[in-house]
């Protein structure tokens, strides 16, 4: 079976500032950036991984949540209490220097862990948790 990754979602509740973020600090393209029905679809991307986008929504976005659903979901990315993403990066330490310089919220600096990789995380403008790791060449 050939089964491939192609997209998956973030909550966010400001998109210019998310795609300042992805774009401006971690150095993502934007790929799309368009309106329907009330609702902006932002989708980013590594030039690494043209075929993988991450897609910014509202966290209240699905049109199938109720009202309470909606309202539970907004305050639980105000929290940041909803799950991110883990990203790649040959360079821990120059990554987590360029980001934690662009003034987002720092959950760890680099280090190594009893697992085998060198990794940092921080929050993204949304409140995502966000994790750079690097392998261990070899």
């Amino acid at each position: 079976m050939d089964v491939k990754l192609a997209q998956c979602f973030l909550a966010v509740d400001d998109h210019d500032k998310a795609i300042a973020f992805y774009r401006d600090v971690l150095g993502m393209e934007i790929r799309n950036d368009v309106g329907f029905e009330g609702m902006r679809w932002v989708t980013v991307g590594s030039p690494l991984q043209p075929d993988v986008e991450i897609v910014l929504e509202p966290p209240d976005a699905s049109p199938d949540a109720s009202p309470s659903d909606k309202q539970a979901l907004n305050e639980l990315l105000a929290k940041g209490l909803l799950r991110g993403v883990i990203f790649t990066t040959p360079d821990c330490d120059a990554l987590y220097e360029r980001v934690r310089e662009s003034g987002a919220d720092v959950l760890q600096e680099p280090m190594d862990q009893p697992y085998g990789v060198r990794d940092c995380a921080f929050r993204d403008p949304a409140g995502n948790q966000l994790r750079f790791i690097e392998r261990p060449a070899s």
